[in-house]
């Protein structure tokens, strides 16, 4: 076996349960191979690097071996080694913050000015870009 597509690669080694799961993030190029945006038909070879983007942190593998077909967990570590920072891995024991805006019982909906208000206010705190910036 020479080369195997990097959807099938990341459903053989446990990063996604599905393969289509897998191919759908590649799509949305939440998946990166050698820092570069692919396609899920994307061929991977010995050595390359991987990112997969799962909210909060951003996980790196290396490719070690060849393998097509789903691999239990315990022989994960043949054929794929996770190189992800520990800054990456420090994100998922982060606390999360939440805002809790307090309005009056009674005074229904936000008007538009409180609406932008609220917002703004969120928007320091939440970014709902789920995918890589390409730049």
């Amino acid at each position: 076996m020479e080369e195997v597509r990097i959807d099938k690669y990341l459903w053989a080694v446990r990063i996604f349960k599905t393969r289509s799961d897998a191919a759908e993030a590649v799509r949305n190029n939440r998946v990166l191979v050698n820092d570069r945006p692919c396609k899920p038909s994307r061929e991977v070879r010995i050595g390359d690097e991987i990112s997969v983007k799962r909210m909060p942190a951003v996980y790196r593998y290396r490719v070690l071996e060849y393998v097509s077909s789903r691999q239990p967990a315990k022989n994960v570590a043949q054929y794929c080694l996770n190189i992800t920072p520990q800054e990456e891995l420090d994100k998922l024991s982060a606390p999360r913050e939440t805002i809790f805006v307090f309005r009056e019982r009674g005074t229904g909906r936000p008007t538009k000015k409180e609406r932008r208000d609220i917002d703004s206010l969120m928007s320091g705190f939440y970014d709902g870009d789920d995918d890589f910036d390409l730049e």
